[in-house]
This record gives C-alpha cells, sequence and structure tokens, in this order.
C-alpha cells in the first residue's frame, strides 16, 4: 500500500512540474507576443501627394478623353455625389457592354491590400490600377499612345506637365498624376472615429448596442476589424449569383469575354468564380474580397454583384447564416437575431460613415491646334 501510494504521489508530483513548466512556457509566449491589438484602429497617415500632381489628377479624373471614344471620364462610375461609386448593382461598363460586378467606393482606397473583387491587383501599385482601367476593354478601352496624343492638343495639360513633371504629357505621368489623385480621396471620419477618440456621445444608445452585437453575438468582427474595418482576405458567403448577369445579354457576354482572358471555360458558367479565376485554387472557388465598412450606409448596394439593396438586407442575409452557394464558409452560421438587434446593427453601421468628400468638377480643357513642327 505504501509503495502504491508513493508510486501515485511520484505520478502527481511530476504531472504538477509538467503543468507548471506549460504554464511558464504559455506566460513566456504571450509576454513575447506582447498586448494584442486593439480591433479597430484609426485610419494611418499618408504621404501628401505633390499639390501640382493632385491637380492634374484631378483634371485628368473627371475628363471623358481618358476613354477610347471619349464619352467616359472616372467620375461616371465613381461619382463623388455617390459616395466615389455609381450607385448601381452592376457597373454599366464600356459603352456597347456591361458589366457583371458592383462598382466599390474608391475612398480610402489607397489603405487597402487589394483592389478588385477578386483581388487580381494590390493597392499599393495604384498606377497599375490606372492603367487597367484606362487599357481594359470594358473599361476604357484606350490605347495610351492615343491618350498621350489627344492631351498634347490641349494647352493646358501641356503646360501644366511642363510645370509639374518638367516634360510634355506621357502614359507614366498620367497614370502617376491620377493616383496622386485619388490617394488624397479619404473620408474625414465617422462618428464611430470619435466614439474610438474618447467621445462616448458620437453613438446613439441604439448604435453602442449595434456595437457590442457586432463585436459579439452577430460576429461581424471576425472578417471586419482594424482601420478599414476589413481583414483584407477573400471569403465565399454562399450568394446566389445575380440573375441579370445571365439575363441580360451585354453582360454576360462581358462575363464569358473576362473570364476567358484569365484562363477559364467560360461556356458553361453560371457563377462568378471569384478569387479562383486569379490562383486557380479550388479552395478559393467563390471567394471575394472583404470590404471595407467605412462610409458603408452611403455605398449602397452591397455585396460583389449588388444584389443586396440595403444595409437591413445585408444584416438579413448574415442572420440567416449566409447563402445557399457551393463552398461557403463553415464560419457563416445563423445569428438567431431579434428584431430589434436586427435595428441596433443597422444604426451602428450607419455610425460608420461621415460627411461626404466632395471636390470640384473642372472644366474640360479645350482643345487648340499645335504650331505645325512643334510635335
Amino acid at each position: 500500500m505504501r509503495q502504491q501510494f508513493g508510486a501515485r504521489a511520484r505520478r502527481l508530483e511530476g504531472t504538477g512540474r509538467l503543468t507548471l513548466v506549460a504554464m511558464v512556457i504559455l506566460i513566456g509566449v504571450a509576454a513575447a507576443q506582447g498586448p494584442q491589438p486593439a480591433p479597430f484602429a484609426p485610419l494611418p497617415g499618408t504621404t501628401t501627394p505633390d499639390p501640382g500632381r493632385v491637380e492634374l489628377g484631378r483634371m485628368l479624373f473627371f475628363d471623358t478623353r481618358l476613354s477610347g471614344n471619349d464619352t467616359l471620364s472616372c467620375a461616371v462610375c465613381h461619382d463623388p455625389a455617390r459616395a466615389w461609386t455609381d450607385g448601381a448593382a452592376l457597373s454599366a461598363g464600356y459603352p456597347g457592354s456591361r458589366y457583371f460586378r458592383n462598382t466599390p467606393t474608391l475612398l480610402n482606397v489607397v489603405h487597402g491590400r487589394y483592389v478588385y473583387w477578386d483581388g487580381r491587383l494590390p493597392a499599393s501599385d495604384l498606377p497599375t490600377v490606372m492603367r487597367d482601367h484606362i487599357a481594359e476593354a470594358h473599361f476604357f478601352q484606350a490605347d495610351g499612345r492615343l491618350i498621350i496624343e489627344r492631351l498634347r492638343q490641349v494647352p493646358v495639360y501641356e503646360q501644366g506637365f511642363k510645370d509639374v513633371f518638367g516634360g510634355e504629357p506621357s502614359y507614366g505621368r498620367i497614370l502617376n498624376s491620377l493616383t496622386a489623385f485619388v490617394t488624397t480621396l479619404q473620408a474625414p471620419g465617422s462618428p464611430f472615429d470619435r466614439y474610438l477618440q474618447g467621445d462616448k456621445s458620437a453613438l446613439t444608445e441604439q448604435a453602442t448596442r449595434g456595437l457590442a452585437l457586432f463585436e459579439g453575438k452577430a460576429g461581424c468582427l471576425r472578417c471586419h476589424d482594424g482601420a478599414m474595418l476589413s481583414d483584407g482576405r477573400f471569403h465565399n458567403l454562399g450568394l446566389a449569383p445575380n440573375p441579370d448577369i445571365f439575363n441580360e445579354p451585354l453582360r454576360h457576354i462581358t462575363f464569358r469575354r473576362f473570364f476567358r482572358t484569365m484562363g477559364l471555360d467560360a461556356a458553361g458558367l453560371r457563377e462568378d468564380p471569384g478569387r479562383y479565376a486569379i490562383t486557380k485554387r479550388q479552395e478559393d472557388w467563390g471567394r471575394f474580397r472583404t470590404p471595407t465598412l467605412r462610409e458603408v450606409a452611403a455605398t449602397a448596394p452591397y455585396m460583389h454583384d449588388g444584389s443586396l439593396a440595403t444595409l437591413a438586407d445585408v444584416v438579413d442575409f448574415y442572420d440567416g447564416g449566409g447563402g445557399p452557394g457551393r463552398g461557403k464558409d463553415a464560419s457563416l452560421k445563423p445569428l438567431g437575431l431579434s428584431a430589434a438587434e436586427k435595428a441596433d446593427l443597422v444604426a451602428f453601421l450607419e455610425a460608420l460613415t461621415g460627411e461626404p468628400v466632395t471636390v470640384e468638377r473642372p472644366q474640360r480643357p479645350p482643345y487648340s491646334l499645335r504650331t505645325l513642327g512643334s510635335n
């Protein structure tokens, strides 16, 4: 009996030592990691672009000369009056075609990780994003060489590029000017930003309850955190395809053409493969970039295909556990929100929107014949 008791005591002593060692290791790991980051953060600062480049970029942003047939400007789809979106479920696209995805806002785009719903270009390379919009057939369908010659026939641009860059318009200078302007499109702050800065009265009682739901029961914080209220990653929500993509021939044609150029057999596609078209990894099928929730009350309709018209629709969608599509993220489950909780959550989402960001629309500078021999 004494031997058995002694053996048992030694085993317990060993277990205690192991437990103590495990606790020390965990404490050491936690200390090495330091304090965990806060779930929310203010927007980081940016380097102020050269004012001359910004002004050239502002003029170009509103100038239809950047499009192939001289009818579209960047502001057609990114309208300051609509929070720098077009307010439509699906973008119009180049004349003679229709596009198959929703136009996201340009506000704060400089702080994101990716642009486009499928993340095919990084936000850190905005000049390439500008070039892609100008050259792509279903956006501007313009040859950069043509744009350069157009701008060289406009004295205001010819002189402006000389003043800012020390030389005539070039494709790179055009892209850099547009980038400088777009970099300045940053929201000034929302009631929620003021709340984070210590003004607890900035949120209503209803919005404060909505914040608690956002962080807790509703689970929004899993994907919408940080300064941009986005994890910058890609998720499959099981969203059913917007039928307009396939019922409207011009949209379906653009849909098939786009995915064909991405190396997919698009003839039989009846759903947007999203990130899969870029990575060709099966696990990325139907995944789309998590959008920022900043200014969200002003950027309806929602989702990559604009199929949810209001914030209440979005909350209902998540409350139901997402959509029925294949490959849906396993974390999406019904939330069981009451009608009052849904209203609280919408109130908080509305508090993520501040004052509109507007700029003065410039007058289109006129053409003028160049002096013979000065080309």
